[in-house]
């Protein structure tokens, strides 16, 4: 096991919705978020996860932020009424370097062969956006989705 000076925190939970106006609305005063930012322009990884994105938009409440993204339209995106809307959990670390370590370690038990994965694919690479954070996805042994990401990182810091 990796030696890590601090352990990931929870950063956001990221919901697919189909009206992402009403959604922000609901969050606003179901929760008393505020919103943070909202874009429409996406990187190459982002598309990739997310196929069809169109918009996306941050709700801070207290400390936990909701990150709420719009799939296409409604009837080219509408998923099966018990299917979840939940697509992934994002943990945050305090330096890039951590964010190397983290993906390492998820490379170093994949190759121990000692578990058996729902879906065997390997973690993305480290990207850096606009802003300056970088970030990496990976699926746990059941699928599901983890973004560890790393805000105000040092910018330009090799991944």
């Amino acid at each position: 096991m990796p030696d890590l000076e601090s352990v990931p925190v929870l950063h956001h939970i990221a919901v697919q919705t189909d009206n992402l106006d009403n959604s922000i609305s609901w969050y606003e005063d179901f929760f008393g978020g505020r919103l943070t930012w909202a874009t429409d322009i996406f990187s190459d990884l982002t598309v990739s996860r997310l196929p069809g994105v169109v918009r996306m938009a941050e709700l801070a409440v207290g400390a936990a932020h909701f990150h709420l993204f719009e799939r296409g339209t409604p009837t080219e995106r509408r998923a099966a009424p018990d299917a979840p809307r939940f697509q992934h959990v994002c943990l945050g670390v305090e330096t890039p370097a951590e964010l190397r370590t983290w993906r390492s370690r998820w490379l170093e038990l994949s190759g121990s062969h000692r578990y058996a994965f729902v879906d065997p694919e390997q973690p993305t690479e480290i990207v850096t956006d606009a802003q300056g954070t970088q970030s990496f996805y990976c699926l746990d042994v059941n699928g599901l989705e983890f973004e560890f990401t790393c805000i105000g990182g040092a910018v330009g810091e090799n991944a």
